[in-house]
């Protein structure tokens, strides 16, 4: 159990940083005619969607800051409590975004912390919907290929993860990185707990694992950083 928990606290530490750094930020709440305002009228469908959105993102934020917390407790109590209150708040920001959704249904930013949430607390089939839904609104939304690689690697879809990734390296190195990140993580612990991961696969995703990091390593300086690797 203190192993599980160990593990989960990793992961959860490996993407903490991915929501706001993947294009997660707040959105302002527009007009009819596309311009911010501060009026204090009926809200349009679109207004009350961008506000739930928002808050989502701050529940969000919320529940990043406490997984990196859980990740660096020792005491595994403390560190399943925390990690309780954790999930907790990904479940609040969860609602938040399928209200906005309702609300506002071509809102792929929503749809991707959906997917976001839903991974976040274990729920990895119902996260790949909203990625596939993110995706079919924004065709090539790198963010949420970002976000369904690490879902993929939560159910232990390793081709489709590497595929991600590859689709990432070639064009957007740093959410590339984020997602290598995760997967060295998923070796880590898989290592520390097979759970039924069959030994001579897991060694081969390792060894692909290692050689993409070492590539990514020596041509780092042939791109900027976060910027687009192709040329």
């Amino acid at each position: 159990m203190r192993t599980s928990i160990k593990i989960l606290a990793a992961a959860m530490l490996c993407t903490t940083c991915t929501a706001f750094g993947a294009g997660g930020g707040q959105m302002p709440s527009m007009g009819s005619g596309g311009m911010e305002t501060h009026n204090s009228g009926p809200q349009s469908p679109e207004d009350q969607a961008r506000s739930q959105y928002n808050a989502g993102v701050r529940a969000v934020g919320k529940a990043d800051e406490l997984g990196a917390d859980a990740a660096r407790q020792t005491d595994a109590k403390k560190q399943a409590k925390v990690l309780e209150k954790s999930k907790t708040a990904y479940v609040a920001a969860m609602k938040r975004f399928m209200k906005a959704v309702e609300l506002y249904p071509s809102m792929y930013e929503a749809w991707n912390y959906v997917g976001y949430t839903n991974r976040k607390i274990g729920n990895f089939e119902a996260a790949l919907v909203a990625y596939d839904r993110a995706l079919a609104l924004k065709p090539g939304y790198l963010e949420a290929i970002e976000y369904r690689g690490h879902a993929y690697l939560g159910l232990n879809r390793l081709s489709e993860a590497k595929e991600a990734y590859l689709t990432l390296f070639a064009s957007n190195r740093k959410l590339a990185s984020q997602l290598l990140a995760g997967m060295q993580a998923w070796v880590g612990g898989h290592r520390n707990n097979a759970e039924g991961i069959d030994n001579a696969m897991l060694e081969s995703f390792a060894s692909w694992v290692s050689e993409r990091s070492t590539i990514a390593s020596r041509t780092a300086g042939l791109t900027r950083e976060g910027g687009s690797a192709a040329w």
